[in-house]
């Protein structure tokens, strides 16, 4: 009898009946989970979250978008300037070879200018030249003289009283300055004029 009973269980738990009846109890517990959603007050707070959150990654894209453009502004930036003051060390080497030529010119003794007349036309043609190439790559002469002091292009080397020129006004010009596309290269050394005291 116990095995009869044993196998009807058996039977009961392995006939359609039996798996019609557990599927209908797990639909029961889907269907109730569906229905148990969360209150108004956890979805909305789920929502300003997912919102916070998006707001956050937008300002960051935002960020990375913005530094990614200044990089690539400074990029150009540096190469634009990489090409335009390129020349400015090998000016700075040419500057005291044109120094000197001038020198040459401005210093010949007065009984020597008819003999070296055509040694002085040669170095005048050749300053010439260098100037010509010099304006050529955007290299500019400072030369202030009878003009006023410009601390941003010149340097004064000292301070002479005199009734010619007005007080700040340089009066003489030592070495001549230079600028590369309106960059300083070298300051022009000058004497300034002072008032009377």
């Amino acid at each position: 009898m116990k095995k009869e009973k044993r196998r009807k269980a058996g039977m009961k738990k392995n006939t359609p009946d039996h798996d019609a009846e557990n599927e209908s109890n797990s639909d029961k517990s889907k269907l109730t989970e569906l229905l148990e959603h969360p209150s108004y007050q956890e979805l909305m707070q789920k929502l300003d979250e997912a919102e916070k959150k998006a707001s956050e990654n937008w300002e960051r894209a935002l960020r990375l978008q913005a530094d990614s453009e200044n990089a690539m502004r400074r990029a150009e930036r540096d190469v634009a300037n990489a090409h335009k003051y390129a020349l400015e060390k090998f000016v700075a080497e040419l500057l005291p070879i044109v120094d000197s030529l001038e020198l040459c010119i401005s210093n010949v003794p007065n009984e020597m200018q008819e003999a070296a007349g055509s040694v002085i036309e040669g170095v005048r043609l050749t300053l010439k030249m260098f100037y010509t190439a010099f304006e050529k790559f955007g290299i500019k002469q400072v030369n202030p003289l009878s003009e006023p002091f410009d601390p941003e292009f010149q340097q004064a080397i000292s301070m002479q009283e005199t009734d010619t020129a007005k007080p700040g006004t340089v009066i003489s010009v030592l070495q001549k300055g230079y600028t590369l596309n309106n960059r300083l290269i070298r300051p022009a050394l000058v004497t300034v004029a002072k008032g009377k005291e």
